[in-house]
């Protein structure tokens, strides 16, 4: 019969254990890029990495209204942007138009809005450093009753698109002077 020493058996625990911790702790990471704020429920903020020199970045999000009373998504903010707007994306002839939403974005009881890429979306401007693939940014979501509430940015494919409906976000030629 071949015997493991105790301090072989110990050693292969710990590891097994070590392992199980760092499954866990994973799954728990995944969990905790969902918010909440009173019957706000917030999914996923994301954005796209940028090259290098790269001054906007669109920011992506799902807000569902779980409550009985609506809300407006007015804002929010990226540590490493220098400012956020709310901004829309709309087709005129054959041309995709953006233009920043006054007011903000209303959040009815029961529904979900969903920021993506080729719809509404937050701009970030005047971005500090690049937005490298794999990094979490701090940043902030400001809603008109449930106020500002912390949350962390996924930085995720220069190339991904929303989840569902993909689409394409490009921000070339658009000019930022308002």
């Amino acid at each position: 019969m071949n015997r493991i020493p105790p301090a072989a058996r110990l050693s292969r625990l710990g590891a097994l254990g070590l392992a199980g911790l760092v499954l866990l702790g994973s799954a728990g990471l995944a969990a905790a890029h969902d918010y909440a704020a009173g019957s706000l429920k917030i999914g996923h903020p994301w954005s796209r990495a940028t090259p290098g020199g790269a001054k906007v970045a669109g920011g992506y999000v799902t807000v569902t209204n779980t409550g009985t009373e609506p809300d407006r998504l007015v804002g929010g903010s990226l540590s490493e942007a220098g400012r956020t707007e709310l901004h829309s994306m709309s087709m005129q002839g054959d041309v995709m138009k953006m233009a920043p939403i006054e007011g903000g974005v209303a959040i009815a009881p029961g529904e979900t809005i969903k920021l993506a890429p080729g719809g509404n979306h937050m701009m970030f401007l005047d971005l500090k450093t690049q937005l490298k693939q794999g990094a979490r940014i701090k940043g902030t979501l400001i809603f008109e009753k449930a106020g500002t509430v912390p949350v962390e940015f996924a930085v995720e494919s220069i190339a991904a698109k929303a989840p569902a409906e993909g689409g394409a976000d490009d921000h070339s030629g658009h000019k930022h002077a308002h």
